[in-house]
This record gives C-alpha cells, structure tokens and sequence, in this order.
C-alpha cells in the first residue's frame, strides 16, 4: 500500500478543526481509557489500519491489558469490560454504523443510565472525530506501523 498524500500538509486549518473537537473531547472529563477503547473500536469497525495500530498502542501506553484490546473486536461475548464501557462500546457501533439505522431508543436508554447527558454528547462527539479520523486516513491510505505514543505524562494537542 503506498500513501496517496499527506492531508495534514494539505488542508492544515482543516485538520486543526478536526484536532479542535479531539482537544474539547480529551478535556471533557471522559476517562482516556474509556476513549481509548471506543476509538479503537471504530477504527476496528471501519477497517482503518493506521487508527487501529495508533489507538492501540495509546491503549497500551495508558495502562490498557493486552487482554482487553485484543478481545475488544468480542467485547460482547467477553466478562472484561465494565457496563459503562460496554455502554459506550453499544454507542460507538451504532454511531460508527448509523447509515445502517437510526440508534434504537432501547440503546440511548442504556447509554443514559451510564452517561450524563453532557457526557453522552461529549462521547458522540469524540465518535464524531474518531470516525472523521478514520475517512481521512483511509482514503489517503496512511500507513500503520510509524506512529509511536507519547509517554503518559506528554500530552496531545
């Protein structure tokens, strides 16, 4: 696979836009696991390589089992992850998929008796990033293997 152009050089103000919502959605009280794992998990459902390999070692780097990421593409059949995470992995699917129907009221009903309603906002915005994350680096097929986490004390942008 080779890399079809570097967006970022491209469209700069745009990809500050993107990172602007990613910046709101880090300081949003969300835990960065919780994150971490939804992020995976949509870049896994879309078949994004590069956001897959990124996501994880982020994972990784922020305390994150080896279990848990590998079973996550399972996360249903597996007693690994909490019912808040489970809540937010339910909401990362039907985001990630909502050309495939609307999000069943059975599915907000359980995401808000684990989410506030801001939190629940703020999670459906850092879907909203995630999944912009994935189209771009799909279509311009970034190439997974490079990217390397910050140490947890560093911070992202």
């Amino acid at each position: 696979m080779e890399h079809r152009l570097k967006y970022g050089a491209v469209a700069p103000e745009g990809v500050q836009a993107l990172l602007g919502i990613e910046s709101y959605v880090r300081q949003s009280g969300l835990e960065p696991g919780l994150l971490h794992l939804v992020k995976t998990r949509a870049s896994q459902v879309n078949r994004c390589a590069y956001c897959i390999d990124m996501h994880t070692k982020d994972a990784r780097a922020g305390g994150e089992t080896e279990q848990r990421i590998y079973a996550l593409s399972a996360w249903r059949e597996t007693p690994f992850f909490t019912e808040r995470e489970r809540a937010a992995l339910a909401w990362t699917e039907a985001i990630t998929l909502i050309s495939h129907g609307s999000v069943p009221e059975a599915l907000y009903d359980e995401a808000r008796r684990s989410f506030s309603e801001k939190e629940l906002v703020d999670l459906t915005l850092g879907l909203i990033a995630i999944n912009g994350w994935n189209r771009l680096a799909i279509a311009f097929r970034s190439v997974p293997g490079t990217y390397q986490p910050m140490k947890r004390s560093e911070t992202r942008a």
